[in-house]
């Protein structure tokens, strides 16, 4: 049955407000770019923008999926602004950011999904900042070999795809995706470049089982991903599903434990938490961890 009533206290955040965020939203206004913190809702935009950190949304703001967990807009995308590489890059620059996180809409009307704006993108960044580091978070290019194949040469430091929930609520969930199609898109990722750090994230709160959620993370360290994101469902609209489950923190602390327990290199778990919540953290823990189990 879905849960009825207020959130619990520790999912009530703060709104965004202070000269961090103010100038943040300016930037990206001025640079007409668009940002997941603010298409998808994200609890964490207020502090994100006010910590100068936030995730950019290329290839339109139109999706051509319609995802019922998910609050960005569905339709007939706009055509490719060709210049949007150029302007993310020079928004990283103005942002003063260590590690720029890059996502997009899906767009299953492209031939190659889009992977090739995400390549320009990162050769742009590279060209402007070459001491930030960079995380695509993708989608998954319909199982394309040749698209996966485009964002993995063109080197970021993270390569991130969602898994979003357990098999058994796919279709429910995520109408248009494949649960295998998901994880092969990683491991291919990892076989082209075994220096890659790949990484995932879940959703809990949908109806899955406690049992399903560790298969799942079984599921991803089988195909090699280093990093681990898990944070709870929440509700954009009336129109979305609805939580089934708010999990305590204390269950969130024993998920990452769990994870660790499989061999994740680094797990982010938490209510609030989201794919690039910590990001910069999250490679940089990734890397030391590498380095202790390599002394």
């Amino acid at each position: 049955m879905p849960v009825s009533g207020r959130r619990p206290p520790w999912l009530r955040v703060r709104l965004g407000a202070g000269p961090g965020y103010t100038e943040v939203k300016s930037i990206l206004r001025q640079s007409t770019l668009h940002t997941v913190c603010e298409e998808a809702r994200c609890p964490n935009i207020g502090e994100c923008f006010g910590h100068h950190t936030a995730t950019f949304l290329i290839l339109g703001r139109v999706c051509t999926r319609n995802c019922r967990f998910c609050a960005i807009g569905s339709g007939k995308p706009d055509p490719l602004d060709q210049g949007e590489p150029e302007r993310v890059a020079q928004a990283v620059q103005a942002l003063g950011l260590r590690h720029a996180v890059i996502t997009s809409v899906t767009r299953d009307d492209l031939p190659d999904g889009g992977a090739g704006v995400f390549a320009a993108t990162v050769a742009k960044i590279r060209e402007l900042v070459p001491t930030c580091s960079i995380e695509l978070l993708v989608p998954d290019f319909q199982g394309s070999s040749s698209a996966i194949e485009s964002v993995t040469r063109a080197k970021p430091d993270i390569l991130n795809h969602n898994l979003e929930t357990v098999p058994r609520l796919y279709r429910t969930v995520r109408p248009g995706a494949s649960y295998r199609r998901s994880l092969e898109l990683l491991r291919s990722a990892k076989m082209l470049d075994s220096t890659l750090l790949t990484k995932s994230g879940l959703m809990v709160g949908l109806g899955e089982t406690w049992d399903e959620i560790e298969r799942t993370m079984a599921d991803l360290h089988d195909v090699s991903c280093d990093i681990l994101t898990i944070g709870q469902y929440l509700q954009p609209s009336a129109k979305h599903l609805a939580v089934e489950r708010y999990y305590e923190p204390a269950e969130f602390g024993r998920l990452r434990e769990a994870g660790l327990r499989l061999g994740f290199r680094h797990v982010e778990a938490g209510a609030l938490v989201r794919s690039s919540y910590h990001a910069f953290e999250q490679i940089q823990q990734s890397v030391q961890r590498d380095a202790t189990d390599q002394a």
